[in-house]
């Protein structure tokens, strides 16, 4: 029997696809420890998983909205936080590991705090990346402009001196790389296929790609038109409330059934008497929507897109941040959608329109799809994970 610690950060979209990970570690007899924040608490506690608040220590859980906003777009101030929340959280952690002398820690590639205790206790690595691996091949994926690129190089003295605070401390980290990025001697999970992933094949044989881990549905959603047009911009930045008028204007009265999921921070109020053919909801059931959608007007997170493509549905994608324009070229250079510059009631309409009388989007979504389910998945990166168990124990 193994005892493993997972680390991972405050999202949603980082902890879900570790949780059948975490449930076939403890089917197979394994302890998992799982350092996370009292948002998750609820759904990583139902994998059979021990669970540590780290809501005391983080710096994340203390950012107002407006602070949340800049993390995916500002590399500098994104490495502050990382930075303050692996010194805070160090004492802690470095004396939990003494008790329990795991046999292997995962943690999430933003979680720089799980990476750096596995470095100081000398424990078997294992790196969960749940947007695409990074190295100087697949980095052309994440192409900036030169707003970006000036922004960066303004940055990065600050970057430096965060980086400093942790070296100053003990961790050897030389740059923002160590980071964002694993080497190719890093076992490395992966949660997308070989052929979604940029450049898989200049990764060494220590990542294991092994496809988007899809939850089933919870729920039962009716289709009531030909086609299902599903919007959603994700549970994060989700305050854009002159868009969903947009495109409530934009599908209003269609033959369209329209079914859009808002968050929490607009009220429902706000959008007065709905079309007939509209819904719309805080939160639904997303994977039980996808299953019968035609269309996904998305943000672009990388789990959304990936249960999108999993079920065969094309996008219409409005990224919001550069990750998720990283996201939205890969679609695109693979044909299952289109990127989308102007959001009015017209344009979004006439993108709709678009991809659903192009027969090649439907066609190219399903080619991605038959690859994610030759994935070897949960099972996968739990094989995965002993395996780097078992080879630290003969070493």
């Amino acid at each position: 029997m193994s005892k493993i610690v997972f680390f991972c950060i405050p999202a949603h979209g980082h902890t879900n696809p570790t949780l059948d990970v975490v449930r076939e570690l403890i089917a197979r007899g394994h302890q998992v420890w799982y350092y996370s924040y009292n948002m998750l608490q609820e759904k990583i506690e139902a994998t059979g998983a021990t669970f540590i608040s780290c809501d005391d220590y983080d710096m994340e859980q203390k950012l107002t909205p407006g602070d949340a906003a800049r993390l995916g777009k500002d590399l500098a101030f994104s490495t502050q936080i990382l930075v303050d929340t692996t010194l805070a959280l160090d004492a802690r952690i470095c004396a939990d590991m003494e008790q329990l002398k795991p046999d292997c820690i995962v943690a999430d590639s933003m979680a720089m705090w799980g990476k750096a205790a596995a470095m100081k206790f000398g424990v078997p690595f294992v790196s969960s990346t749940t947007t695409f691996a990074f190295n100087r091949y697949s980095a052309k994926i994440m192409k900036q402009g030169i707003g970006d690129l000036l922004r960066m190089i303004v940055s990065m003295p600050k970057i430096g001196r965060h980086i400093k605070r942790l070296q100053d401390n003990g961790y050897p980290v030389k740059s923002v790389l160590d980071i964002i990025q694993n080497d190719d001697n890093t076992h490395t999970i992966v949660y997308t296929s070989p052929e979604f992933q940029p450049c898989s094949d200049t990764f060494s044989d220590k990542y294991a790609f092994v496809g988007p881990s899809i939850r089933p549905a919870t729920e039962e959603i009716e289709k009531t038109h030909e086609h299902l047009i599903y919007f959603s911009m994700g549970t994060v930045n989700n305050d854009m409330l002159p868009l969903y008028r947009q495109c409530i204007a934009a599908f209003a009265n269609t033959d369209y059934q329209v079914i859009m999921s808002v968050g929490h921070t607009v009220s429902i109020d706000e959008f007065g008497k709905l079309p007939p053919n509209i819904t719309v909801a805080p939160h639904v059931d997303q994977i039980a929507v996808l299953q019968k959608a035609d269309v996904f007007i998305s943000h672009c997170g990388m789990n959304s897109v990936s249960e999108s493509l999993y079920y065969g549905v094309p996008l219409i994608m409005l990224p919001q941040t550069s990750e998720q324009g990283g996201v939205a070229l890969r679609v695109e250079q693979l044909g299952a959608g289109v990127k989308q510059a102007k959001t009015d009631a017209v344009s979004l309409l006439g993108a709709v329109t678009h991809v659903l009388s192009a027969q090649t989007y439907k066609q190219n979504a399903a080619a991605i799809s038959e690859g994610f389910r030759r994935c070897p998945g949960a099972k996968g990166a739990a094989d995965k994970i002993l395996q780097v168990c078992e080879n630290a124990e003969l070493s």
